[in-house]
């Protein structure tokens, strides 16, 4: 079947004459069709996509305001966590300070004490000297006191140790004695 087609610019059957050589029904056709394409996607389609769009934007710009004020909230943290680091840092060295002072004031404490247990256990040790020293020079006296004596008695032949115990004169020998070797 072979189907006459008309060439563009031809005049029409009915005497009409198609300047764009489509025929004109389809053209309407066409163009109601589009509008009625455009009325339906500008009445239901455009705003649901605008809406569906703003709900994509608030939700972004929404993200972005909550990301910033995470971002601030962390920076503020960090900040407060470094003060309360370097508060701490501080705190340890001066307590680190004051150990070390106290352990100062301890030991001179300690060895100030040491030093004066050792210097009363010296003075008790020279008292206890002197005093043995004394009590050994008291028996020394005493016993060269009667060896004189007797020995002076040997000399003479006759007993003079209760004569010389009468006078003291073994005391005021000795003492004669210590005074010449003082000098």
């Amino acid at each position: 079947m072979y189907i006459a087609q008309e060439a563009p610019g031809a005049p029409a059957e009915h005497g009409e004459y198609n300047v764009l050589g489509v025929p004109l029904a389809e053209v309407i056709v066409g163009l109601i069709a589009f509008g009625v394409l455009l009325f339906v996607l500008t009445k239901f389609v455009f705003p649901r996509m605008e809406s569906m769009f703003q709900q994509r934007v608030e939700a972004i710009e929404g993200g972005l305001v909550k990301a910033e004020k995470a971002q601030a909230e962390a920076a503020a943290l960090l900040s407060q966590y470094k003060a309360q680091l370097a508060e701490a840092r501080t705190e340890a060295a001066r307590i680190r300070d004051e150990a070390r002072a106290d352990a100062e004031g301890i030991r001179t404490d300690v060895l100030a004490k040491a030093r004066e247990e050792s210097d009363r256990i010296i003075a008790a040790g020279r008292e206890q000297l002197a005093g043995e020293r004394a009590s050994i020079v008291r028996e020394l006296r005493a016993e060269m006191g009667t060896l004189a004596v007797s020995l002076a008695g040997k000399i003479v032949g006759e007993s003079l140790e209760d004569e010389a115990r009468r006078r003291g004169t073994v005391e005021r020998a000795l003492a004669e004695l210590e005074t010449a070797g003082a000098r």
